[in-house]
């Protein structure tokens, strides 16, 4: 690529980090440039893709998680050199955006029929161009560095021509096929849904139990001239069209083959065995209507019932119609199906055909004994299902549809996962991936909307299909008669199944992207869309370039509130990115979600972590302050400079461990090790420890020679951090790499440090004794209330050679940040800090520095209140009672305060004892 004119370097900084008064600067200079995808045609791809949100969304704290994971990947990779491309889009999300024009419509008092298919259409392709870009500008300012310049979208042209020629190829092969069954129908949008849009909620409802009178003459062995059934929706008894029964049940036996004849409709209808009824449960009796609901459906066609010829009895606005056998009486036509449902209760109660039990009461005044009738009818929670989008109750219903053989496509996308080919990771998701690819159902990929893409299939008058990518072919294939068109729109997520290489240009485009950039290297997605996106990516993949879609596949978690509960508007718990951004700085934001993102584990909402990490920001801006103050300024050195001094010979060592550990957790996808691994080197290391340890040095008096290297060093080490830290933090990183001087090129696409060094091991044993003594140290004073500028008198038992060359060494450093003095001779009696360092033990008097009776009294005091608590929490957490039925944030609230109480208890006690 041609080299980037840097910003002329900045001679100071502001006293405060504002993270606002950069973010916007830098992005829209990394975007002008081309920078998220600079030339490198000679480099080794890497590609990822996003999963591409819905056009009319938002940016959600789900997708800060998400995209941030993906960022940091590119990031790093860029950094490494590589040809590094990650694809943006969004999804035309047919639902949801018809929903939104249909929603503006109404405003108006207008409706999406006063207007032809086109019509309409072409509204929503003009909402589109006015209010669809939402999202992708909330991932800028998310610090997202996607390949803007070839943003992708599901209904482009191109993207439309992919999934046309799938759907006709896919025909072709008889891997797509029109069939009767059951689907998620939603009466308020008036479409089937998909599986990931249906809303299971609890609902207090009924579970009626009736009495279905045996034909013929039949009773059971027990005498009865009935079966018991129960059900929670009495409306479906209109399209019953069976009684199953256990075939090992005794009760039933002899009645199986008979039949029983419906209350309200007449209709005869068998009594079937079927492993569906559990003697157990209930009466042990099922009633069966294949036509509206899902194991009905399963269960009628074990006993020979034909898709085409189960029973229909409601519409599409899921009110009553008249089942092919005309046994509907007229009262019920037309009536919503929960008025159907009260008709039918009332109907039976008035056949005396709801089940009972016969009560006896006695007259405790006169001694009457009196019989009454107590009905069937129980109160219980109900999971039912709800679309998440028109907040209707989905009702299971028997239409024409058009399905994907996925139990064929799966095949091969299950043996890549088995081969390795495509590494899962966590790898614990496995069991799942394949748990749900070998049980895979047809795949329902037909929608009953107008926006979206349109199905390429044509019928004649008799009915007969013609599937054709333009109508001109399907035309030819009719011998001219003819034909209508599919009205049906294809689900969305059988056109975003096709991302990972239609955004590519397949199958028009120049075949070198294709070639170049396809498999991807790597899917970064939540788990919850495993099955709905990931795995018919791999399906669709496979299929059509012979090939894995990606290499590896990163499944997260989700995030979730500080008490572990599911966000929901509901609840009121639902955080905004774009706020904790604003408050934070979009930096913070993104290194908690890598610091969080433990593999295997939801992510916990913590706003006083996100203020921690811009806390975490600040730091190194002061630091990076103070650098410039003392003359220290941007590296002119890829490799480690040469040191001399053990403290610099030391960070420089630090520096490749710090490397070599960020290699390692990125390999693995162990985002939270990465970001723990440069936190800790830059907060501990750097800047408590490193930049404390020159300040004398920098001084220039007693050694220039010293100063200068330290200065070469220190700049170095600050260039490397700024690297390493870049993924996680691009905002301040490229600011604070342009104000430390001029730069060949923007920190974005700089280099990943290599340090062509190595750990100086006597120089990091120097300094981590002098690191180990003084934390020691504070930590002693700590527990003992004294302040941390307390200087205190030092006594050494039994120095060996290394101990008074370590006093020696960093004679100055443990005056001016120990803050002792060395003594000599050997330590007074009486009360001390006394603590271990390699060898040897250091004592502090404490004699004439505190009141050492008071400070006993103050420790006793505070160590019973610290073991009173522990011990009452401990109780708490014993009982069973507690732990059982207390709620999960109570007890682990518990447990955190236990643990607290206990280290009190602990560290006052070790307090306690160093005054003797």
């Amino acid at each position: 690529m041609t080299d980037i004119p840097a910003k002329p370097a900045a001679t100071d900084l502001a006293k405060t980090f504002d993270p606002a008064a950069i973010e916007a600067k830098w992005y829209a200079h990394w975007e002008a440039n081309g920078l998220f995808r600079p030339e490198r045609p000679d480099a080794t791809p890497f590609t990822i893709v996003n999963p591409p949100p819905n056009v009319t969304g938002s940016l959600h704290i789900g997708h800060a998680l998400d995209n941030t994971l993906q960022d940091i990947v590119i990031r790093h990779e860029r950094l490494k050199g590589k040809d590094a491309l990650w694809v943006v889009g969004t999804d035309h999300a047919g639902i949801a955006t018809q929903m939104v024009v249909e929603r503006q419509l109404n405003e108006r008092q207008d409706k999406r029929t006063n207007y032809t298919r086109e019509q309409f259409v072409d509204k929503v392709w003009e909402w589109k161009r006015e209010s669809g870009g939402t999202i992708t500008r909330q991932l800028r300012r998310l610090g997202c560095s996607m390949d803007w310049s070839r943003e992708q979208f599901t209904m482009d042209p191109h993207f439309t021509r992919a999934v046309v020629k799938v759907f006709v190829d896919l025909y072709n092969e008889g891997l797509i096929y029109r069939d009767k069954r059951l689907v998620n129908w939603d009466p308020g949008l008036k479409t089937a849904i998909s599986d990931l849009e249906v809303e299971t909620r609890e609902i207090q409802g009924k579970f009626w139990h009736f009495r279905y009178p045996l034909a013929d003459g039949v009773t059971l062995d027990d005498g009865r001239d009935y079966i018991v059934v129960a059900t929670t929706r009495p409306e479906t008894m209109l399209a019953d069209m069976a009684v199953a029964v256990n075939a090992a049940d005794d009760r039933y036996t002899s009645v199986i083959g008979k039949h029983v004849k419906l209350p309200i409709t007449g209709r005869l209808i068998p009594i079937v065995a079927d492993d569906h009824a559990d003697p157990e449960l209930g009466s042990g009796a099922v009633k069966i209507t294949p036509g509206h609901d899902f194991n009905d459906f399963e269960v009628g066609k074990r006993a020979g019932i034909a898709a085409g010829d189960m029973l229909n009895m409601l519409d599409a606005d899921a009110k009553v119609i008249q089942t092919t056998d005309d046994l509907i009486p007229a009262s019920y036509l037309g009536l919503d199906r929960f008025d159907a449902r009260k008709a039918v209760v009332e109907a039976l109660r008035a056949l005396d055909l709801l089940d009972y039990a016969l009560v006896e009461e006695e007259n405790d005044d006169e001694g009457i004994v009196s019989v009454r009738k107590v009905e069937k009818i129980e109160d219980r929670v109900i999971q039912t299902p709800y679309g998440d989008r028109s907040g209707v109750v989905i009702e299971p219903w028997l239409t024409d549809q058009w399905y994907v053989d996925a139990a064929t496509l799966a095949k091969p996308a299950i043996e890549a996962v088995r081969s390795g080919a495509i590494e899962i990771v966590p790898k614990t998701w496995e069991k799942t991936y394949f748990n749900w690819m070998e049980n895979i159902q047809p795949w329902c990929v037909s929608r009953q909307l107008w926006w979206g893409h349109r199905i390429p299939a044509w019928f004649d008058e008799d009915g007969t299909i013609f599937v054709a990518e333009t109508e001109e072919d399907a035309q030819t294939q009719a011998g001219n008669r003819k034909l209508i068109r599919d009205e049906d729109v294809l689900d969305t997520w059988f056109s975003s199944a096709l991302w990972p290489f239609a955004t590519l240009g397949w199958p028009d485009a120049d075949a070198l992207l294709v070639n170049r950039h396809y498999p991807n290297d790597l899917l970064v997605s939540g788990f919850d869309i495993l099955f709905f996106w990931n795995a018919r990516m791999a399906m669709q993949g496979i299929h059509f370039m012979k090939e894995v879609p990606w290499k590896r596949m990163y499944l997260h978690g989700l995030v979730r509130a500080a008490d572990g509960q599911k966000m929901s508007k509901s609840k009121g718990n639902v955080v905004d990115p774009l706020g904790l951004i604003d408050q934070y700085g979009a930096d913070a934001l993104r290194f908690f979600m890598a610091a969080m993102e433990s593999q295997g584990r939801d992510v916990k909402m913590d706003e006083k972590r996100v203020e921690g990490y811009r806390n975490f920001a600040t730091k190194l801006w002061n630091a990076t302050r103070f650098a410039m103050s003392n003359g220290i300024g941007a590296s002119d050195s890829v490799a480690a400079p040469a040191a001399t001094l053990a403290v610099n010979k030391w960070i420089i060592g630090e520096v490749v461990e710090t490397v070599a550990a960020l290699d390692a957790a990125m390999a693995d996808l162990r985002f939270d090790a990465a970001a723990n691994a440069i936190y800790h080197f830059v907060w501990d290391q750097f800047c408590d420890w490193y930049l404390e340890l020159i300040k004398p040095v920098l001084a220039e008096d007693a050694d220039p020679a010293g100063a200068a290297e330290t200065r070469a060093i220190a700049g170095w080490v600050l260039d490397q951090i700024l690297v390493l830290l870049h993924p996680f933090m691009p905002f301040i990183t490229e600011e604070l790499w342009d104000a430390l001087g001029t730069r060949a090129q923007p920190l974005i696409v700089s280099a990943w440090p290599t340090p062509a060094a190595s750990v100086d091991t006597e120089a990091k044993a120097a300094v981590e004794w002098f690191v180990d003594f003084t934390g020691k140290l504070r930590t002693a004073k700590n527990e003992l209330g004294l302040p941390p500028g307390q200087r205190l008198a030092c006594f050494v038992g039994e120095a060996d050679q290394n101990t008074a060359l370590n006093f020696t060494r960093w004679a100055a450093a443990l005056t001016r940040i120990a803050r002792v003095d060395v003594a000599e001779g050997d330590a007074p009696t009486g009360a001390s800090i006394a603590i271990v360092v390699g060898e040897a033990t250091y004592i502090f008097p404490l004699e004439g520095v505190i009141d050492i009776d008071a400070e006993k009294a103050r420790l006793t005091k505070a160590l019973e209140a610290a073991t009173k608590e522990a011990k009452s929490l401990a109780g708490r957490l014993s009982n069973p009672a507690f732990v059982e039925k207390a709620k999960p944030e109570a007890v682990e609230k518990a447990r955190a305060d236990h643990a607290e109480n206990s280290a009190d208890a602990e560290r006052l006690a070790a307090a306690l004892a160093r005054l003797g």
